[in-house]
Parts: structure tokens; C-alpha cells; sequence
């Protein structure tokens, strides 16, 4: 293997993402267009005009990021003879990756990330929970930190990131709590994150009820020539049904994005190229593994420097 394609997830969102790309690629036009048709109102307008308050939210961000992920791959596919070994993406962007494995559908992708979203903020409105990123802790401290900051209450990693970063999810109060606590177990700094609820925890558990009666309508092939990678276990879907297992599992499961990387980097993949909105994944690239070749492709400039 040695060409990784990457996506990112809910946070990668920008107000005039996939603008450039759209207006300068006809292949990109038409994914928006089909994506506004699928989600029955006008997500391309908000990808381009915003307003922020709106693209930002669970239910907006991630189709909206699927979609502008997946314009960008449609271009690369019908531009360039550049083909993937293997596909991962970080959280909601495993959608994407298996999209882009010829798993799923752009149809059924967005489908899916939709009813994600909507599920999510239901949990979320459901609960009263949050996320706080900490810097500069491993996971043993992070756990303990969480100890003392539960006081009874849901508080624990679920997102390990890159080295040195990892978030933390559960209940509002132990959250906030945890935040106070971190610079006593060392951490440079921690950061309460912008999200409607406690993603990856147990209390995102009716989300993945409601998701997994959408994938169970879903039609997904078996993993064949380009293999996908997991986030709740860094190993690779070898089946549908493991498949639409870990989709619904990743709601309310801790993401190993670090681990999926290594894993890659370990099975010999020589270059990855990260697809969609933003530098995030290039971000937590450098941090894992500084020398690893990323290209970030973004943007209809970026797009062009494969050699179009």
C-alpha cells in the first residue's frame, strides 16, 4: 500500500468552503447541486454564504462537510489517475473515507451523515453534556484527571487525537470540573470545545439506535480492492456488517484517530492526502509523525497542483 486518502470531521467547517472548487470545476457543480436536491434545501448556500451560527451546527456541519469532501474527491477522480489504497476518515469523515472506497454512495453518504447529525443534537438536547480538549497530557493522566473530576458523573477520554492531545467527554458539570483540574496533572492548557453535547460517550447511545435503523436501510458493498480503516479500533472493515456495526458503535465509542495513523504509517503507506475542508488532519499528521508525507488538498489552487 501507499496511498492514503484522509477526511476530516465536524470542526473542519468553514463559511465559503468548496466555493473556488465549485465555481472552477463543472465535476464539483454537480455534486453540490445533487447534494442540495438529497438534502431538500439549499446546503450549498450555506457552504459558500453561511451565516457561521448555522453552518456550525451538528446538523449543518456535517453534510455540509461530507459534501464539500466529496466534490473535491469527484474532481481528483475524474481529473487525475490518482487512486487510493486505503481510506480513513476522523469520526464523521469515515463516512466520507468509505465513500471514497466505493462502499457507499455520495446519495447514501449523505443519507447518512444527515440523519448523524440530527441524531446527535436529539441526544445532545436530550442531555446535558460537553467536551474539553487537554493538551499536553497522556492517556494514563488524562484517565486520572477524569477520576477526580466524575464525582459521580460521566467524564472520560474519547478522542485521541495525536500525541498530547486528547478530548474528553461527558456531563456538563464533570467537564467543567476536568477543566479546572488540568493544569494540577500537568496539562498546558485545556479547552472547552464548541459541541451541542458529550459525543463518543454513552450518552450519544439513542443517536446510534436511530442511526443504525438508517444504515440498516442503507446499501453498503463488501470491502473489496481499497480498504477503509476504523476509528473504534484502527483495524480494517472487512464486511458490510462490520461496517454499519462500527458506524453506529463510533456515536458512542472513543475515536482512535492516532492509532489508525500509526497503523497506516506501519502498513507502509508512503503518501496520504487530506481531502476536504481545512488542515486539521495535516495538523494532527505533523504531531504523530513529522516526516510523513500529507498533502492538503482544499482548495481548487490545491487541486490544480496535482498536475491537472
Amino acid at each position: 500500500m501507499s496511498i492514503a486518502y484522509l477526511f476530516p470531521g465536524q470542526g473542519a467547517q468553514f463559511v465559503g468552503m468548496g466555493k473556488d472548487i465549485a465555481e472552477q470545476f463543472p465535476a464539483a457543480k454537480a455534486i453540490f447541486e445533487k447534494a442540495n436536491e438529497i438534502a431538500g434545501f439549499d446546503l450549498t448556500k450555506i457552504c459558500f454564504e453561511g451565516p457561521a451560527e448555522k453552518l456550525n451546527t451538528t446538523t449543518m456541519s456535517q453534510p455540509a462537510i461530507f459534501t464539500v469532501s466529496a466534490a473535491i474527491l469527484e474532481v481528483m477522480r475524474t481529473t487525475t489517475a490518482l487512486k487510493p489504497d486505503v481510506t480513513a476518515g476522523l469520526s464523521m469523515g469515515e463516512y466520507t473515507a468509505l465513500h471514497a472506497a466505493a462502499l457507499i454512495s455520495f446519495e447514501d453518504g449523505l443519507l447518512l451523515v444527515k440523519k448523524r447529525g440530527e441524531a446527535m443534537q436529539a441526544a445532545a438536547d436530550a442531555s446535558s453534556g460537553g467536551m474539553v480538549a487537554i493538551i499536553g497530557l497522556d492517556e494514563q493522566k488524562s484517565r486520572a484527571l477524569c477520576q477526580e473530576a466524575a464525582c459521580g458523573e460521566l467524564v472520560e477520554p474519547v478522542n485521541f487525537n495525536c500525541p498530547g492531545q486528547i478530548a474528553l467527554s461527558g456531563a456538563k458539570s464533570a467537564c467543567e470540573r476536568a477543566q479546572n483540574l488540568a493544569e494540577k496533572y500537568g496539562a498546558i492548557k485545556a479547552v472547552r470545545l464548541e459541541v451541542a453535547g458529550a459525543f463518543h460517550t454513552v450518552m450519544m447511545s439513542p443517536a446510534g439506535e436511530a442511526l443504525g435503523e438508517q444504515l440498516a436501510k442503507t446499501k453498503i458493498a463488501e470491502p473489496a480492492t481499497v480498504k477503509t480503516i476504523a476509528n473504534i479500533n484502527a483495524e480494517y472493515y472487512a464486511s458490510a456488517a462490520q461496517i454499519r456495526d462500527g458506524l453506529r458503535k463510533q456515536l458512542a465509542q472513543p475515536i482512535y484517530w492516532q492509532k489508525c495513523v500509526e497503523r497506516l504509517l506501519a502498513d507502509g503507506i508512503e503518501t496520504f492526502y487530506e481531502i476536504g475542508p481545512g488542515k486539521v488532519l495535516t495538523g494532527l499528521m505533523r504531531r504523530v509523525n513529522r516526516k510523513a508525507n500529507i498533502i492538503n488538498i482544499s482548495s481548487a489552487d490545491e487541486v490544480k497542483s496535482l498536475g491537472i
